[in-house]
């Protein structure tokens, strides 16, 4: 009996930290199942990656806005009798500005996107993987949910549950067969900022952005080593192992000066 092909699905696929991630995957000859909002950025990703890599790549068009929409994505999967050795959970957004101000319709669309989407792909696959005994996850998170973060109270909200919810489903299935690892990077040079109209934060217009290949690099290894958990970046850990030992108050207050838009400075 031939062993069915391996897969990794990654949400997320054609831009930032989510398409470096599948690249490293097609280098260690997994085949694809990318997800991402726009079919065409798909289907040119797709063919990119069967050219430089030989391996199957299957681009699946999915608004994970919509609560629906990670149900019909499992059910297509299903439908195709692919078999995900490996699940990453990458798609997420965020809103700047205050969140008396900011809209709420717009700040449940990233809860569902950055949590409930997480919670039914990883349901599923994670069910799928336990049973046979063997699968990777990785969950995209962020430093932000190690931190209070003003002017992205949601955001970071939505991470700090995914950084916790990853921990308490490795806990649990520690002895099944599957590796799950939570990548916390910081701020990163992908579309994020554009999407969340965060460009003039000071943070994002001064600060360091850091590579999205190097983020993937650091993420891909801490899964491929069975990692529990890893922070991409020197600063970056500093301010997390910072923060641990700073009251949220003080946390909070400081972040809330880096993230403020540059011009309030001047």
């Amino acid at each position: 009996m031939t062993a069915s092909p391996t897969y990794a699905l990654i949400t997320g696929a054609t831009s930032g930290i989510g398409r470096e991630l599948a690249r490293l995957f097609a280098q260690d000859r997994y085949n694809l199942i990318i997800v991402a909002r726009h079919q065409q950025e798909l289907d040119h990703t797709a063919a990119e990656f069967r050219e430089q890599y030989g391996v199957e790549v299957v681009p699946l068009a999915q608004d994970l806005f919509r609560r629906e929409a990670p149900f019909e994505l499992v059910a297509e999967v299903k439908r195709r009798g692919l078999q995900v050795e490996a699940l990453v959970n990458n798609a997420g957004q965020g809103q700047y500005g205050e969140f008396v101000d900011t809209d709420l319709n717009r700040e449940l669309d990233i809860i569902q996107l950055n949590i409930g989407a997480y919670v039914v792909l990883t349901k599923h696959f994670l069910q799928e993987m336990v049973a046979r005994g063997s699968g990777k996850i990785l969950q995209v998170s962020s430093i932000g949910g190690e931190l209070p973060g003003p002017l992205q109270a949601v955001y970071h909200g939505t991470k700090a549950f995914v950084t916790s919810f990853t921990a308490a489903i490795r806990e649990e299935t520690k002895d099944r067969g599957v590796t799950i690892t939570a990548l916390l990077p910081g701020v990163t040079d992908t579309d994020f900022f554009n999407k969340a109209d965060m460009t003039e934060a000071k943070m994002v217009k001064e600060g360091h952005r850091a590579d999205p290949v190097d983020v993937a690099k650091d993420g891909y290894e801490a899964l491929m080593a069975g990692k529990d958990k890893i922070v991409s970046g020197f600063l970056n850990k500093v301010q997390v192992a910072i923060s641990n030992v700073v009251p949220d108050n003080l946390v909070a207050a400081g972040l809330h000066q880096m993230v403020k838009p540059a011009d309030e400075d001047k």
